[in-house]
């Protein structure tokens, strides 16, 4: 297993310094595929573990600027994994209800149980990232939640959850080739929305606070990782790979079988 560790983020380490070319780091798009279907066979396996051992839990953060990738990551990645172990999280933008809660309130209760593999498709992530670039709420108050994130989450490493963190880093240019195939293709008009160009309008600050959040955010307990995801086949095995050598390390196993289980043999 190549370096798990390479992708994650050092402390001080601008995103505009770093590749979002997969090719700088894989020369061959179809080994690449090859090993990524024999780690998502592995994966399928471990999952299957850490579902019947029912101990610990694993909480996979996909974040992104939009056409990114994220969504196509868990298609990727995730396809053949028992959906009865894995659940996927999409939080949009928080509805009327959500709103009259603190910002975690929505987030905590979607956290993987025992046994399972949770993915948020974007995360508590967010409420510090468009609150800060649209002038939603004042500095004083997204600022704090910084602290709030990372006690939230040293909560959850506490508890057994395991954190994982990507950030799917692409270019702004390859960015606005997925929205021109979102104009030209019939069947991703439904992808595209004039939400997506204002924001785009405001990339250089969304680089900055997500910066922020890396430089904030990034503890031993729960770092990010940066993937290069120009190229798909690349960010799918460079995200495959930690999320096996982590399933590695946990380690998880089945039970022990029932007392005098050979007495049931014949029944």
């Amino acid at each position: 297993m190549p370096d798990t560790h390479r992708f994650q983020r050092k402390k001080d380490t601008q995103l505009s310094g770093m590749s979002t070319r997969g090719r700088d780091f894989h020369e061959s798009r179809s080994d690449a595929e090859a090993e990524f279907h024999e780690l998502r066979d592995e994966l399928i396996q471990m999952q299957t573990h850490l579902y019947a051992e029912g101990r610990r839990s694993l909480l996979i953060i996909l974040q992104a600027m939009d056409a990114g990738g994220k969504d196509s990551t868990v298609r990727r990645v995730f396809s053949g994994v028992d959906p009865q172990g894995i659940r996927v999280t999409s939080f949009k933008e928080p509805s009327q209800r959500e709103l009259s809660h603190d910002f975690l309130w929505r987030v905590h209760r979607e956290v993987p149980p025992a046994g399972m593999i949770g993915v948020f498709n974007r995360s508590h992530y967010e409420d510090v990232l468009v609150p800060r670039v649209e002038e939603l709420v004042p500095e004083d108050v997204w600022r704090l939640r910084y602290d709030h994130i990372n006690s939230f989450e040293k909560l959850l490493v506490d508890s057994d959850v395991t954190i994982l963190k990507f950030l799917l880093h692409i270019s702004k240019d390859e960015q606005r080739q997925r929205f021109e195939e979102r104009l030209t293709l019939p069947e991703k008009h439904w992808k595209f929305s004039p939400q997506d160009i204002v924001k785009r309008s405001h990339w250089d600050s969304y680089m900055e606070a997500y910066d922020d959040v890396l430089d904030h955010c990034s503890p031993e307990w729960a770092p990010w990782y940066v993937i290069p995801a120009d190229q798909k086949w690349y960010r799918n095995l460079a995200i495959s790979r930690v999320i096996v050598q982590t399933l590695r390390d946990l380690d998880p196993q089945y039970p022990p079988p029932i007392e005098n289980l050979d007495e049931y043999r014949e029944w």
